[in-house]
């Protein structure tokens, strides 16, 4: 295969429904490993247009170079209590991808 899968999880704010049903803000993204492209992203969110709007935030983004544009991104066009737990699980996921697959290659 060409590709990997990476997830990450982080607490969700509470009073939140993502908290209520969740508990957690959980980030899965498949990442072709030559180019370091995101091909596909979803979050843990309650509702589709969410998903999708944040598949097309990551989707086509280096992921091993541009995270502090994908995090520019996400802080410009994503407003919610969970905006926070969402970049610390895309923080923890890019951090796993270093060390784990980058470092093992």
């Amino acid at each position: 295969m060409d590709t990997i899968l990476i997830t990450a999880y982080s607490r969700a704010p509470q009073g939140t429904a993502m908290y209520e049903k969740f508990k957690h803000s959980g980030i899965v993204l498949e990442i072709e490993k030559e180019t370091h492209k995101i091909v596909n992203a979803e979050f843990t969110f309650i509702t589709e247009v969410a998903k999708q709007f944040f598949s097309k935030l990551l989707v086509g983004f280096n992921f091993y170079e541009e995270l502090d544009l994908i995090i520019k991104r996400i802080n410009e066009h994503y407003y919610a209590p969970s905006q926070q737990s969402v970049l610390v699980a895309l923080k923890i996921a890019h951090q796993r991808y270093v060390d784990d697959v980058l470092t093992n290659n």
